[in-house]
């Protein structure tokens, strides 16, 4: 039996809106969430609309601050940019890669962390594929994909490379390249999305619905790009609601339910394994 390590703990998170243009009216989402995951697993966030899924997203990524409860990322798992860092044989000086917190724990918490942490989190142990891209209107597509090994310090011809060889194998063509994304299709824009996602090997990785916009090949080549992150070792989380990418590539579910709702059999317990999946080696 394999000895399971997690990579992110959550425990009893919670996420309480205010809404201040309806007098301060407070809207529960989420409520004592919990699980772990781990090294080589896909966590699929399941239930209906209204449920949370996205909410819970953004709360694990920092866009959201949690109401209560913990987010932790072990620390030490990072520094994966790293093999990108090399121009003509020659490595390149890497910015510090510390969180503010300099302790003997493993594990940095987010919840109610500096500003400090939660970025040095994005950028060495959490990445995130959105719904949707949202990027400077004037940046062409390779440098879009590229600008997070840039942040990390990676030099320009390195970091493009990189991001040629996404783009290639997400079937964009070359010649939109140095054209800006905002231009796109909805599909084109999602490939761009998800290269830019996949680029600097964040252990942790978010998914909100990644292959909405893609038709069935663009989608089989997304799932191969999923299930080699699994092999390799990384850790993701996400939304798929195409049932077929969720067979695909999870390997448990956390089922999710609005606030209020009764829970019914299915959704009885916080992680439920959906199925077992053989690893590759």
């Amino acid at each position: 039996m394999n000895h399971f390590e997690p990579m992110i703990r959550v425990r009893g998170l919670s996420k309480t809106f205010t809404l201040h243009n309806q007098g301060g009216a407070q809207l529960p989402v989420l409520e004592d969430v919990e699980f772990d995951a781990g090294a080589g697993d896909c966590l699929i966030l399941a239930g209906a609309s209204g449920a949370g899924k996205s909410t819970l997203l953004r709360c694990l990524y920092g866009n959201y601050l949690a109401s209560g409860g913990s987010i932790r990322v072990r620390k030490g798992q990072h520094g994966t940019v790293q093999q990108y860092a090399t121009s003509n044989n020659s490595p390149e000086r890497l910015p510090s890669a510390s969180p503010s917190t300099h302790t003997k724990d493993d594990w940095l918490e987010l919840v109610g962390a500096p500003e400090q942490d939660v970025l040095w989190a994005r950028r060495h142990a959490i990445g995130y594929v959105s719904q949707f891209l949202r990027v400077i209107p004037r940046v062409g597509a390779l440098d879009v994909v590229a600008e997070p090994l840039r942040q990390a310090g990676i030099d320009r011809d390195t970091a493009r490379g990189r991001a040629a060889a996404l783009l290639q194998k997400l079937r964009l063509p070359e010649r939109l390249w140095s054209v800006p994304p905002a231009t796109f299709s909805g599909g084109e824009q999602q490939r761009v999305n998800i290269a830019r996602g996949f680029i600097a090997d964040h252990p942790i990785l978010l998914l909100d619905e990644p292959t909405a916009s893609l038709d069935g090949d663009n989608r089989a080549v997304v799932v191969e790009l999923l299930l080699e992150a699994r092999a390799s070792g990384r850790c993701l989380i996400g939304i798929f609601h195409d049932a077929s990418v969720g067979e695909a590539v999870g390997t448990r579910t956390l089922p999710m339910r609005a606030l209020g709702e009764t829970p019914d059999a299915a959704t009885a317990e916080h992680v439920v394994p959906s199925r077992t999946i053989a690893f590759r080696g």
